[in-house]
C-alpha cells in the first residue's frame, strides 16, 4: 500500500489546489483539520491542532510525506516546531514547506516592522525549524499569490483615498502554478531549498491597484506614503522579488480578466 501524504492548510487558498493535484495522480491524501468534517471527494480529514500539537500523532500515523501549507503572520514557528516534533516521532521521510520570497532578506526588527511585515519573520522562523529538524526537507519560496493580492486591493479600494506604500513592488503569481510545483516537489525526493517561483511581471503597488480599479470601472485617488523601518526599506530595494525566476505565465491582467468577468 502507498503511504499517505498529510497536507496542512489543505482547505486554504493554496491547499485546496494542491490536494486535488496529488489525489488525481493516485496519492492517498489526508488533510489536517482542527475539527471533523465530511468531504465528498474521498479525502480523509484528520483532527489535529498545530498550535498545541494535539492529535498530530494520530494524523501522522503511517504518513510518508507532509506538505506544510498552513501559515499566518503569528504562531508559525510554534506550529512548525510541533509539526516537526511529531513528524520525527512518526518517521516521516519528507517535509515540504511553502515560504515566501524575501523571508531571509527582509529584516523585521522594530515594532513597526513586526506590525506591518511580521509575515516574513514568521515564515523565516518556521523555515529555520524545518531546516534544523533532522527530517529530510524541501522548501519553496514563492512570490505573492494573485488571490491574496486581490484581497488586499479590494480592501484598499473601499477607501475614498487609497494609501499606497511608496516604492513597493510586487511580482504576483498564479496560485495554481505554485500548486503545480508543490505537487511535483511532494512527489519527488527531498531537495532542501529549491529555486524560487515568481510571477511573470514586476508591478508597482499603485499599478496593481489601478489595474483593479480599471477592471471594476471605478476611480479613486491614490496617495503614496513612504513607510519607515528596515523591512520597508528592504522591500523598496526589491528583497521580495525574484525577477530571474519569473517563470509564471499568468499575469495580473489575465487573472483580473478571468476572476472579475
Amino acid at each position: 500500500m502507498v503511504a499517505p501524504l498529510l497536507i496542512t492548510g489543505g482547505t486554504g487558498t493554496l491547499g485546496r489546489l494542491v490536494v486535488p493535484r496529488l489525489r488525481d495522480v493516485g496519492c492517498q491524501v489526508r488533510i489536517l483539520s482542527r475539527r471533523r468534517s465530511e468531504r465528498e471527494d474521498g479525502i480523509a480529514s484528520m483532527i489535529g491542532d498545530l498550535a498545541t500539537g494535539e492529535g498530530l500523532e494520530s494524523a501522522l500515523d503511517g504518513v510518508s510525506t507532509i506538505v506544510h501549507l498552513a501559515g499566518s503572520a503569528k504562531g508559525d514557528e510554534e506550529k512548525a516546531r510541533n509539526l516537526v516534533s511529531a513528524a520525527s516521532r512518526a518517521g516521516v521521510r519528507h517535509l515540504v514547506y511553502i515560504s515566501v520570497v524575501g523571508a531571509e532578506r527582509i529584516p523585521v526588527i522594530s515594532g513597526v516592522d513586526r506590525t506591518m511585515f511580521g509575515y516574513f519573520a514568521a515564515k523565516r522562523g518556521a523555515e529555520r525549524i524545518v531546516e534544523n529538524s533532522g527530517l529530510p526537507w524541501t522548501t519553496l519560496h514563492a512570490t505573492q499569490f494573485h488571490d491574496l493580492t486581490l484581497t488586499t486591493v479590494r480592501q484598499l479600494a473601499k477607501l475614498p483615498i487609497i494609501p499606497i506604500p511608496a516604492g513597493f513592488r510586487f511580482q504576483p503569481i498564479d496560485t495554481g502554478e505554485v500548486a503545480d510545483r508543490l505537487a511535483e516537489l511532494a512527489l519527488g525526493t527531498p531537495s532542501g531549498l529549491v529555486p524560487d517561483i515568481a510571477g511573470p511581471r514586476v508591478y508597482d503597488m499603485s499599478d496593481l491597484v489601478r489595474g483593479y480599479l480599471r477592471a471594476t470601472h471605478r476611480y479613486r485617488l491614490i496617495l503614496p506614503i513612504k513607510f519607515p523601518g528596515a523591512a520597508a526599506s528592504a522591500i523598496r530595494a526589491g528583497a521580495n522579488l525574484a525577477p530571474k525566476r519569473a517563470i509564471g505565465q499568468r499575469t495580473w491582467e489575465d487573472f483580473l480578466s478571468e476572476r472579475l468577468c
